[in-house]
């Protein structure tokens, strides 16, 4: 009897620690700078995210892409621009990616990852270990 018990006792620990299945990263997401707004969606078999709005978006739904470092791109509108590209993987974690900021013109390498389900870090690097980390909030 008492081996028993132990054994269903270990088997609900087990359950316990077993990790939940991870959320669905696709949605809309709030970054901790300019009150921006990404969108990220599958694209194919990656994910991409576009940037909805932002504080300066919402002054000028109009503004340009002026610093990109592509001279030919610079005429192209903030609004809706993807700024995410390329990331494959999950459930959890997406590498491989690309995210363009507008703030700088530069594109970079990056990872996506679930820290929660309302939580993202989004980390874009020059070249490892230059590289800039963000934690995104769930909108929806």
């Amino acid at each position: 009897m008492f081996r028993t018990t132990m054994i269903a006792a270990a088997a609900t620990l087990g359950l316990l620690a077993t990790p939940a299945l991870a959320a669905d990263v696709t949605g809309l997401w709030q970054t901790p700078t300019n009150g921006g707004q990404v969108e990220i969606a599958r694209c194919g078999n990656s994910l991409c995210g576009k940037l909805l709005s932002s504080n300066h978006i919402r002054e000028n739904p109009a503004l340009k892409d002026v610093k990109n470092k592509d001279e030919s791109q610079r005429v192209r509108t903030l609004k809706n621009l993807q700024m995410l590209y390329d990331f494959t993987g999950g459930p959890s974690k997406w590498t491989g990616g690309k995210v363009y900021n507008p703030d700088d013109g530069g594109t970079y390498s990056g990872t996506i990852e679930l820290i929660g389900e309302n939580q993202l870090k989004l980390k874009g690097c020059i070249v490892a270990p230059f590289c800039k980390t963000q934690v995104w909030t769930r909108l929806k």
